[in-house]
């Protein structure tokens, strides 16, 4: 699933810019078989998570495609009604879900943990491997990264990492609304979304704001698969918003 992801973004964009020609070929089309596809292999894991990641940047896709504003949000309809279902259809995702409503009643261990390691971090941390929390946040080296960060390099470093991640998707999506190419513009940012999408859920899962779910801190997070792709997924975004001839409109 991490080396699909980039992967669907850069074939639904293909396809709705093709579509857009107008030469007879079912771009839009092929691209929702692409998507149902995908969401479909994952819901069998189940891996709610990354379906939900998928579904946001593919709606990022489809809205630069220049759709009707009414299709977006039906589509968003759609996504949500579908993202509700999932509390009744898989019992892990509820059982987070109820943790995160009634923590009181539930076991919540790891973001306990997690929101002590940020707390003893106060304003600048206790300094790089002198963390002590950390070693009671279960999965420190992926999920629950960002609180290991905070509490040995505190406050100021953890919002000059967020910062670093919005200016990172706010810039990509600048550049990629510039470009003349259909394709090389929808394709640019849906990635960049994607990539600033999965920061969010891992710092917001950190600090409680959602429920818990498997999702690595892009560039921070232990390497495997998850690092391999999501650089993988920023080359293929700097690649198609490198300045070259012609690439971006004048003015």
């Amino acid at each position: 699933s991490e080396f699909m992801k980039p992967a669907l973004i850069i074939l639904v964009a293909w396809m709705f810019a093709e579509g857009q020609k107008g030469e007879g070929v079912p771009g839009v089309s092929i691209a929702f078989c692409l998507y149902f596809l995908s969401i479909g292999l994952l819901l069998i894991q189940p891996d709610v998570g990354q379906t939900v990641l998928i579904t946001v940047a593919f709606g990022a896709a489809f809205w630069m495609a220049g759709v009707p504003l009414s299709w977006v949000m039906l589509l968003g309809g759609v996504a949500a009604a579908g993202l509700s279902s999932t509390y009744f259809l898989f019992p892990h995702v509820a059982s987070r879900v109820d943790r995160f409503l009634s923590p009181e009643s539930a076991d919540t261990h790891q973001v306990d943990r997690a929101a002590e390691a940020i707390a003893a971090g106060g304003l600048f941390g206790r300094g790089p491997g002198e963390g002590v929390m950390k070693r009671h946040v279960p999965d420190l080296h992926t999920d629950f990264i960002y609180s290991v960060a905070a509490e040995e390099y505190g406050l100021i470093f953890s919002l000059a990492l967020i910062s670093l991640f919005a200016f990172l998707v706010t810039r990509g999506l600048y550049k990629a609304m510039k470009l003349n190419d259909p394709f090389q513009q929808v394709a640019a940012a849906g990635l960049f979304v994607m990539v600033g999408e999965q920061a969010f859920i891992n710092v917001a899962v950190n600090l409680n704001m959602i429920p818990t779910k498997g999702m690595t801190l892009p560039f921070i997070s232990y390497g495997g698969s998850s690092m391999l792709a999501i650089c993988l997924t920023l080359g293929f975004a700097l690649a198609l918003t490198r300045r070259r001839p012609g690439a971006y409109a004048q003015g």
